[in-house]
Parts: structure tokens; sequence; C-alpha cells
């Protein structure tokens, strides 16, 4: 008899997620009628979140543990199926066109910070803080909430929790799974709290502080004003620099930090080689902007910019692509290194950049010495040759996503620099680029079929992309082999060829 049972873990995800969306839906209608704005666009789409969810989560079961290929199909599902949802109230409260709102909800969902809003006097605040929360929900991961909030999930669920963390890490809170999601909550709430406090300090009005904090802490660079950070002060800089970099070092050096082992955050080999590229990049850009903004404002203006694409948040202190070309090729370098493994930051992740660096290294070594036993370490850790490839195939499919989009952009009328800079801010999370995609301008502008790319961007990157190409694998799409032995029973013969590892 086969398991019925098998294959139901991923609708009650799916459905158990639509309805907490469904219920946060619901606290923004009220708090848009408390505004005195609209609550319908909230009210309608939580009707058709909670429609979604609810015969899902009752078809599905927490209580089963789901093959590899269940895992990866409950992820990829849940991070589509959130962000078309969540275009309803872009349609409704902003009268954004369906590619507008899809384009926006993406970005938000995937904490890139990308915008398609050409006109924001005409967005209400509601929904500005709605687009704020669902970069901050992204920026944490939206599997992660729901572990940490719904104990049923944490029965099966760390193949999902695990498919959804960023970056190459293998740092563990706690040997239980619902304890560790919430670890991560609890240290990404405490975060929040303390940069939208610490805002509101430095002087930002209470709406703005809350807006940047949930946006600040994700990494993810949404913001309420037009010209993003252009109109504040040297104060609330040294606030978003100080909680961008917390945002992009790894969740599990922050928990272990907050309990009392700050050490350890020394120690940290992917930490210190993010503090170098900071010193450096910053200190370059300081150089080249002292003609243009005098000493003070060219180390403000220089660090600010550094630490915002470098940990993929992508606010913007100054409209940098009006800036000289050697800083603004700074920033685009700093747009494929990224934050720490295990962060909210987007791109490559520094961790990546060390074990290549080291592998080159270890490669050169052995041209010398073939037969030596070279062991690729990390600080005191040992790089399994699993991680190495992964890393490899993740870079290769990163420069390749960036490569086909900049080249699909430059046929359909773009120039080079607009194509390349947003392929490549949207594949790593940035949001802003130069050009026509630049800090003070939107993504309005960029071709149709160019944004349904990049909005496919914006999902791989968030997703580590591997993940997402598993669905280009001819293994993903055989029938599971409990279908097979069915079909053999019939007399039907299984398909002919090797079986993919995720099924």
């Amino acid at each position: 008899m086969p398991n019925t049972r098998r294959g139901r873990f991923a609708p009650y995800v799916i459905g158990t997620a639509t309805l907490g969306m469904a219920a946060a839906l619901a606290a923004f209608a009220l708090y848009a009628v408390v505004q005195e704005e609209a609550a319908r666009p909230f009210l309608v789409t939580a009707l058709v979140a909670a429609a979604v969810g609810a015969p899902l989560r009752l078809v599905g079961r927490s209580g089963v543990d789901p093959s590899r290929r269940e895992a990866l199909l409950s992820v990829l599902t849940l991070w589509s199926l959130v962000p078309v949802i969540g275009v309803i109230p872009y349609v409704l409260g902003a009268g954004m066109s369906g590619l507008d709102a899809l384009f926006e909800s993406v970005s938000g969902f995937t904490a890139t910070g990308a915008t398609a809003i050409t006109d924001f006097e005409a967005v209400p605040s509601s929904l500005f803080l709605w687009r704020a929360f669902t970069q901050w929900v992204g920026g944490i991961g939206i599997v992660v909430v729901f572990v940490a909030v719904f104990p049923q999930l944490a029965i099966a669920g760390r193949q999902i929790f695990h498919a959804e963390l960023p970056g190459p890490t293998e740092d563990r809170f706690t040997p239980r799974l619902r304890t560790t999601a919430l670890a991560v909550l609890g240290v990404y709430l405490a975060l929040t709290a303390a940069c939208a406090l610490a805002y509101a300090i430095a002087g930002m009005a209470g709406f703005d502080a809350v807006a940047h904090a949930f946006t600040t802490v994700a990494a993810a660079g949404f913001s309420p004003q037009a010209r993003s950070f252009e109109a504040y002060g040297a104060m609330i800089d040294v606030v978003a620099i100080t909680f961008m970099t917390l945002a992009a070092i790894n969740f599990a050096l922050l928990y272990r930090a907050f309990l009392g082992r700050p050490r350890d955050l020394l120690r940290d080999p992917e930490l210190r080689t993010y503090a170098v590229i900071v010193l450096v990049a910053g200190s370059m850009l300081t150089w080249h902007l002292h003609d243009l903004y005098g000493t003070g404002e060219a180390v403000r203006h220089g660090f600010f910019q550094t630490i915002s694409i470098l940990t993929t948040t992508g606010y913007a202190s100054a409209d940098f692509d009006l800036w000289p070309d050697q800083a603004r090729v700074v920033l685009v370098l700093l747009m494929f290194v990224g934050g720490s493994a295990g962060s909210a930051a987007g791109g490559v992740k520094v961790m990546r950049w060390i074990i290549i660096a080291k592998h080159t290294t270890r490669e050169v070594r052995r041209s010398l010495h073939p037969r030596a036993v070279l062991p690729l370490r990390v600080g005191a850790r040992v790089i399994p040759e699993e991680v190495l490839r992964a890393v490899a195939a993740f870079i290769t499919l990163y420069v390749v996503l960036v490569a086909s989009s900049s080249t699909l952009l430059v046929w359909l009328g773009h120039d080079f620099v607009t194509s390349f800079v947003a392929s490549a801010a949207t594949v790593g999370n940035v949001g802003p680029g130069l050009g026509l995609v630049g800090p003070m301008a939107s993504y309005a502008e960029i071709h149709p079929i160019g944004r349904g790319m990049l909005i496919f961007n914006m999902y791989a990157g968030r997703l580590e992309i591997v993940t997402v190409f598993v669905l280009l694998t001819m293994g993903w799409w055989r029938l599971p082999r409990r279908f097979e032995r069915r079909d053999a029973v019939h007399g039907l013969e299984p398909q002919d060829g090797p079986r993919s590892s995720v099924g």
C-alpha cells in the first residue's frame, strides 16, 4: 500500500504561510482605517490569501517527513505564490499595472529593493508600511518565520528550513529546529526594535523610523522617501550604517554574541574579511569623492554607500549615478560580493569568495607539489569537497544569469551600463543600479520583457539560484520512485536514465 500521507507536507506549509499572510493583511487593513486610508486593498488580499490557504492547510499534513523533492517544491512554490498574492494591494491601492505590481511585490518579498513606483506621492502610507513589512519578512525568510510561530511545522520542516537559509554555513544555534527558528526570529526582532528606536532618537519621524527599521534589518532597502536617505542627516546615516552592518553578519554569530560570547565575532574569518573589504572600498570611495564633497561628506557618503551596496541593502545617501566613473566601478564590484552567509544580506556572500580564493591558492601550490595533501581550510574548519563543488556551481550559475539577462536587456534596446548593472543588482538582491535604474530613478522604464526577466533574477537570487535551477533538470520532472513501482505493477516500464539526487 502506498503511503497516502506522502506529498501532503507541501500543501500544509504553503497553506499555513498564506493563512499567516492573511492575518498580517487584516492587521494592515486595521492600520489603514486608523490612518483614514482605504482598507479595501488589504481586505481583498486577505480574503484571497485565506481562500487559497485554508483548503491547502486542510488537505496537507504536518507530521509527515518530506522528501528532498517535496522540501524544494514547498520553498519554490511558497516563494512564488506569496508574491503573486501580494500583487493585489499595489493594483488596488496604488493603481499600478499588473507587471509593475508583480515587480514591486517580488522585489519586496525577496528583499531586493528595486522599485517600479514613479509617483511616491500617490502611494498611501499604509501601503508603504506593507511594502516595508514584506521586505522584513523576506529578509529573515518566510519559512523561518512560520517554523518559529507554528510548532507543527517543526516536526518535519528541517529540510525546507535549510533550503531557505542563505549561503554556505554549517553553524547551528541549537539542536532543535523550532528553537533555532525562534533564536533567529528573536535576534531579528531585537535588531528591528533597536533600529527603530535608534532612528527615532536620531531625529527620524516615527513612521519613517519603523518603515526604515523593517528594511534596514532585512538588508532590503525600500524607503517611503523617493530619494531614499538623501534628505537625512549624518546621525541618521550612522544609525543606518550600524544596523546595515549588523544585518549582514551571520545570525549564529550575533546570537552567540548576545549570549555573552562577543569574541566569536573577532575570531570569525568571514567577518574579518568583510571588515577589510569595507575599509578598502570605503577609503577608495572617500578618495574619489573628496573633490566633489570635501573630506567630511566624502567619508560619510563613501562609507554609507560602501556598506549599503556591500550588504545589498541599496539605500542611497546621494545620487551615486552622478559620481565619477572610478567611484561607480567600485560600487558595481561590491554588488558581486554581498554579506555574510546565514545573514539577511544577499549577493554571492563573502564566505563563497573566501572559499574560491583558498581553492585557487591551493591549486597554485598543488602545481608545485602535485602529491601533497592540501586540505581546504577556512579558519579552523576544513571545507568538504562537496561544499566546494556547490560553491563553484553557484558562482557559475550566478555569472550565467547576470550575463544572459544583460544580453537580453541590450537586445531590447537598453544601454550596456543599465543592462549589466540592472542584472547584477537584481540577481544580487541589491536594488538600485546605474543609468536608467539609478538610485533616484525606478525600473518602470525597463522594457516589459526585461522586467519579467529581472523578476526571475530577484526570485532566483533570493533562493540561492541553484535551488531554482533544479527545475530545469530532467530528474526533477521524472516520476518519484513510488509511482515507478506502481507503474511496474501495471506492466508499465519505468523511465530510463539515472535518477536525480532530488528525487
